[in-house]
């Protein structure tokens, strides 16, 4: 299986990466460019002020980013789907992908802006990781002027269900404003729900956003499934604003409306600290489920760890993860008009 015949397949089948460089450029002028297995960068003939990243599996079993993602690749190889902008498309972990898990040794998504070199662990995700990096790096730098618009977006889908099925995490902006567009950009993929960061993490789209100043998401458009068994449907919102993004000069956006977005600031990180921990509700409570002031979320050794406002929400639930690491992150709606957009 060669690289331009099934990209997927030939990422996966070199899952922790390949030396060689491939190039092809096809007959209506789009450059591809093969960096690693599960890098491909694809360039218009006519030069334009966009530099784009469209990343999937950062955690292998999220099947259906992938399936978009390479669904988009094989018709740009055929020629079936339009380049309009410098797009670099990142597979992010195919030895995930080949297990049918989240991660093999190590959660990709909290090895970033650095943290894949610290604790003095080594292994391959954290290799990956740091390859990654240099990457979104090199890509950002090769489009040359640093006033182009730079943009990425991580896709993901949840562990478990939602009451808001489609959310997208806005990255810790340091001061700056959010982006009224990117609202309009996330609401036209099916996601009208944003969770704003309060802080720096070691998330991949903040690696992005603080670094290179990108307008960057945590994009999760759904429930974790098997390959073959998402319903495409579902997220046919998402794959055809991505492709308009890619092959258009702009997306079509719908107006704005601030009673159409449902914003949600960060209230509580908890992190796991002892190896007796325990959340207070069952495994198959849904995000963006709500607790009332002073209700116990969870019990981490001798703590108590209780909600602090009313109609507080769950977010991302996980009592396996490592010690140090999120266990649960809890948010509170606020009034779309009180942000600071631009």
């Amino acid at each position: 299986m060669t690289v331009f015949e099934d990209f997927l397949k030939w990422t996966c089948d070199n899952e922790w990466g390949h030396s060689g460089h491939f190039e092809r450029r096809l007959s209506n002028g789009t450059q591809l460019t093969v960096w690693d297995s599960g890098v491909l960068v694809v360039e218009p003939q006519s030069a334009t002020d966009k530099d784009i990243i469209i990343s999937c599996a950062v955690h292998g079993n999220e099947t259906a980013p992938i399936e978009i993602c390479r669904d988009i690749i094989q018709d740009i190889i055929a020629e079936q789907q339009p380049v309009q902008h410098r797009t670099l498309f990142l597979i992010a972990n195919p030895a995930s992908i080949n297990v049918e898990r989240r991660f093999v040794e190590e959660n990709m998504n909290r090895l970033f802006s650095g943290a894949h070199s610290k604790g003095g662990i080594t292994n391959p995700e954290r290799e990956r990781a740091a390859k990654l990096e240099q990457y979104v790096q090199r890509f950002y730098q090769e489009g040359g002027d640093s006033e182009r618009r730079r943009y990425h977006y991580d896709l993901h889908t949840a562990i478990r269900d939602s009451k808001r099925e489609k959310f997208a995490v806005y990255p810790f902006t340091h001061g700056k404003p959010y982006k009224q567009a990117q609202l309009q950009f996330l609401l036209a993929c099916g996601v009208d729900t944003v969770l704003l960061n309060r802080a720096p993490t070691t998330t991949f789209s903040y690696f992005s956003a603080h670094q290179f100043e990108a307008d960057a998401f945590t994009v999760e458009l759904g429930k974790v499934r098997r390959f073959g068994e998402n319903n495409r449907a579902d997220f046919a919102a998402a794959e055809k604003s991505l492709r308009q993004l890619v092959g258009q000069p702009e997306p079509d956006l719908p107006a704005f409306d601030p009673q159409q977005h449902f914003v949600f600031a960060e209230a509580q990180t908890i992190n796991r600290q002892h190896q007796d921990f325990r959340l207070n509700f069952a495994d198959d409570v849904a995000n963006f489920t709500s607790f009332n002031k002073g209700e116990l979320l969870a019990i981490d050794g001798d703590d108590k760890i209780l909600a602090k406002h009313d109609d507080e929400h769950i977010i991302f639930p996980n009592a396996d993860v490592a010690l140090g690491q999120r266990a649960l992150l809890t948010v509170v709606r606020v009034p779309t008009e009180s942000l600071d957009l631009v």
